[in-house]
C-alpha cells in the first residue's frame, strides 16, 4: 500500500485521539485570551494548513463571534514590516512546524507580548518551541507529500479551540463523532471512488465549488488532486463563482459541488442549475441525497449529522479520489518532481 493510502486510512485513529490530546490546552488558551481581552485571531500558515485556517475562520465567526485574519507572512519576512499583534491571539499552523515565515510571525507576535499558539505535528519543531502554547496533531509521522491526516486533525484542533471559546459543548461532542464517520467513509465509499477514478482518469482538470464551511474543502480538494496527479484543478467559493469564473465552463466540463444539508444548500442549488444549463458534468458531494438535483451525479457520504464536521469527511472523498487516480494512472504520488514534503518559504 502506498504511503498516501496508508495515511488516509489512519485518519479514524488520528481523529479518535485529537480532541482529548488538546482539550486541556485549548481551555487554558481560551481562558488566557479572554482574561487578556483578546477579540481578534491572527492566523499564519501556508498551503494545506492555510485551508485549515479558513475552516477555523468560519467556526470562530459562527460560534464565538470572533473575527479572524489570514495573515500575510511575507509582510514580515520580505518587506521587513512590523504588524502590531499585541492584542491578538496569534496562531501559527504547520504540519512540520518548520515553516520559517510562519515562525517569523510567531516570533514577532511574541515580542509584542501577544498570546501565541503553534499547531503542528512535531512537538520538537521550532514553532512548537517558540509559541507559548502548542496544540498537537499527534497523528504519527506523515511520509506522503500530500498532507491528509495532518489536515483533518488541524481542522479539528482549530474547531475545538473555537468551540471552547464559545463554550459550545455540543460542538465538542460532534468532533468526538468524527472517527466513526471517517471509518464509515473508508469502509463504504472506496469502491465507488475507485470507479470515479477510472471514469475520470483522462480529464485535463476540474472545478470544485463550496460555500461557507465547505469552501476550504474546495480549496484543499483541488490541491490534493493537482499535487498528486498534476491536473489543473481550481477551488472557488460558490458565491464568487457567479461573478465571472462560471464563464469558463464548457459542455462536458467536470465540476464538483460540495453541498451538505444546511445553511448553504440554496446557493448550491442555484449554481448547479446554471452549470446544468451549460451542459457541465456536475458531481454533488453531499450528506443528503436531496441536495443533488436531477441531472447531477450524487455522492452521498456518511453523515456526521452536523454540517460543521461535514468538511472532515468531505475532504476524505478528494483524498481518496486523488489516491485512486494515481493508482489507475500509474503515478507514484511521492515522486512529485518539484514538490517536497516540507516546503520552507521565507
Amino acid at each position: 500500500m502506498i504511503n498516501l493510502e496508508k495515511e488516509i486510512r489512519e485518519q479514524p485513529a488520528a481523529l479518535s485521539t485529537v480532541v482529548d490530546l488538546n482539550l486541556a490546552a485549548a481551555k487554558e488558551i481560551v481562558a488566557k485570551a479572554k482574561a487578556a481581552g483578546v477579540k481578534h485571531v491572527y492566523f499564519a500558515a501556508r498551503g494545506t494548513s492555510d485551508h485549515a485556517c479558513v475552516y477555523a475562520q468560519y467556526l470562530f465567526g459562527i460560534f464565538a463571534g470572533i473575527p479572524c485574519t489570514l495573515g500575510t507572512p511575507s509582510v514580515f519576512t520580505k518587506y521587513g514590516a512590523h504588524i502590531d499583534l499585541s492584542d491578538d491571539l496569534v496562531i501559527g499552523v504547520s504540519q512540520s512546524g518548520k515553516a520559517e515565515d510562519v515562525l517569523a510571525v510567531l516570533e514577532s507576535a511574541k515580542k509584542d507580548g501577544a498570546i501565541t499558539v503553534a499547531v503542528t505535528n512535531n512537538e520538537d519543531s521550532p514553532m512548537a518551541k517558540c509559541a507559548a502554547y502548542h496544540l498537537y496533531c499527534g497523528c504519527g509521522h506523515e511520509a506522503s507529500i500530500a498532507a491528509t491526516k495532518t489536515f483533518t486533525t488541524q481542522m479539528t484542533i482549530l474547531g475545538l479551540l473555537a468551540a471552547v471559546w464559545a463554550g459550545n459543548e455540543a460542538l465538542i461532542a460532534e468532533f468526538r463523532k468524527l472517527p466513526d464517520a471517517a471509518q464509515a467513509m473508508l469502509d463504504t465509499k472506496y469502491d465507488r471512488i475507485m470507479n470515479f477514478a477510472r471514469k475520470y482518469q483522462n480529464i485535463p482538470g476540474a472545478i470544485l465549488l463550496g460555500r461557507g464551511i465547505s469552501y476550504p474543502i474546495a480549496l484543499e480538494g483541488a490541491l490534493k488532486m493537482l499535487e498528486t496527479n498534476k491536473l489543473k484543478m481550481k477551488g472557488y467559493p460558490t458565491s464568487d463563482f457567479h461573478h465571472g469564473p462560471i464563464a469558463q465552463v464548457k459542455p462536458g466540463d467536470l465540476v464538483f459541488v460540495l453541498s451538505p444539508k444546511g445553511a448553504t444548500g440554496d446557493d448550491s442549488r442555484a449554481v448547479i442549475e446554471k452549470l446544468l444549463g451549460v451542459g457541465a458534468d456536475v458531481v454533488v458531494i453531499t450528506d443528503d441525497a436531496g441536495e443533488a438535483p436531477d441531472g447531477t451525479t450524487a455522492v452521498v457520504l456518511p453523515s456526521t449529522g452536523c454540517e460543521f464536521t461535514f468538511p472532515q469527511i468531505a475532504v476524505m472523498f478528494f483524498q481518496l479520489l486523488a489516491c485512486c487516480m494515481t493508482i489507475v494512472r500509474g503515478i507514484d504520488p511521492d515522486l512529485a518532481g518539484v514538490i517536497n514534503k516540507i516546503t520552507i518559504t521565507k
